[in-house]
């Protein structure tokens, strides 16, 4: 009798062992190597590449207008004729020039990496609903990112919030000691604690 007690408990102990570790099954992929398998990458990225493509070719004009400008200042500059006044005048076109460059350089920048990230987002939400739908098949609980450099989860179940709860705990709690704060005396300064009583000076 005993031993089949025994037995029927072991069987009952190995499901719910078997259910707790489905319950917290976790996943994991690799999402940067997921999205360069996908056609639509290729695609996106032969868009970035056209798009940046017209944005060098503008920055290459404006160079060369610059290096044009700057080698006939050179020319009428040699010749001697060009007053102080024309001269400051041609200069800080120059000037005005280049720094224009720089600045569109930087702009353009900026940019490239919008149009970037504007082309790879549907992408990447499509790579996300694929985890989503497997997630749910495999039954598991999270999905980690191990892209190199990331640390992101890319699916979860829904779960409560805990912010009120936490909220309320740490209203019990003391207060943290912060060197140097001057809170020393561990009183809770979040939750309206008051500072200990001081024994009464005795009397003369």
């Amino acid at each position: 009798m005993n031993t089949t007690i025994k037995k029927v408990a072991l069987v009952f102990a190995s499901v719910a062992l078997f259910t707790f570790a489905n319950a917290q099954k976790i996943a994991h992929v690799n999402l940067d190597s997921l999205i360069a398998t996908m056609p639509e990458a290729k695609t996106a990225k032969d868009v970035a590449q056209s798009y940046y493509k017209g944005i060098e070719n503008e920055i290459l004009a404006m160079q060369q207008e610059l290096e044009t400008k700057y080698q006939k200042y050179l020319e009428e500059d040699g010749k001697g004729t060009m007053s102080n006044l024309v001269k400051e005048k041609k200069q800080k076109e120059l000037t005005d020039l280049q720094k224009s460059i720089e600045d569109f350089r930087m702009q353009a920048q900026t940019d490239y990496q919008r149009k970037t990230s504007e082309l790879m987002l549907p992408i990447y939400e499509k790579a996300k609903k694929a985890i989503e739908l497997v997630a749910k098949e495999g039954g598991y609980k999270y999905v980690l990112d191990t892209t190199p450099g990331q640390s992101n989860v890319l699916y979860s179940e829904p779960t409560d919030d805990i912010y009120a709860a936490a909220k309320k705990k740490l209203d019990s709690m003391p207060a943290a000691v912060i060197p140097g704060g001057g809170n020393s005396n561990g009183v809770n300064s979040t939750n309206g604690g008051t500072k200990p009583k001081t024994a009464p000076a005795p009397k003369k």
